[in-house]
């Protein structure tokens, strides 16, 4: 009886491929992109974030101005620190007085407030650039899904660093960053 069942699949299987209608690889492309078509699809943001023109020009220079700021001010803070064990270390072998080593300390913790005050404004103004940065990137992508979804082909479209397992035919990533690229384009000619 098995034999019999196996046998009969086979007969319909070898026949289904023999009369299968030959297709021309446009129709086959064309098949596929209609098999495709759904009403989900996924991003990967950070592809974007890192792979766009605003990034590679924008993003970069800020990126760099962030760490030359921090090592900046990480040399400043050590030079204050070495001052402060200079002094404590000369005052020990008894090289200075104990009011010049409270003058030089006093000197020393003026310098260390105002350089904290100093340090505190840069930092912020960082963190404002960067802030304003990662805002006109989130709203240069959403313009791009809107425009890309205005016909409202698509129901849903997640951020690919929350799936855990997607067909890579729902990633739209490219066409988000061609996108968020020509908008960003459009808009540095416009100022």
């Amino acid at each position: 009886m098995k034999k019999v069942l196996f046998a009969a699949v086979a007969l319909v299987f070898a026949v289904s491929c023999n009369t299968a209608p030959k297709t021309t690889e446009t129709e086959a492309a064309q098949t596929k992109a209609e098999a495709v078509a759904t009403d989900l699809a996924f991003v990967r943001t950070d592809a974007v974030f890192a792979e766009s023109e605003i990034f590679k020009t924008e993003g970069v220079a800020l990126q760099s101005k962030n760490e030359k700021t921090q090592k900046t001010l990480a040399e400043k803070e050590q030079k204050l620190q070495n001052e402060m064990v200079q002094l404590q270390e000369k005052y020990q072998k008894g090289l200075i007085t104990t009011i010049e080593a409270q003058r030089k300390e006093q000197d020393i913790q003026k310098r260390v407030a105002a350089y904290q005050e100093s340090a505190q404004k840069q930092l912020r103004a960082l963190e404002e650039e960067n802030l304003v940065f990662q805002n006109r990137m989130g709203d240069l992508m959403q313009r791009a899904i809107d425009e890309i979804n205005a016909d409202g082909a698509y129901k849903m479209i997640v951020n690919a660093s929350a799936l855990l397992d997607a067909s890579e035919e729902l990633d739209i990533t490219s066409i988000v960053l061609d996108k968020v690229n020509e908008l960003y384009a459009a808009d540095k000619a416009s100022k």
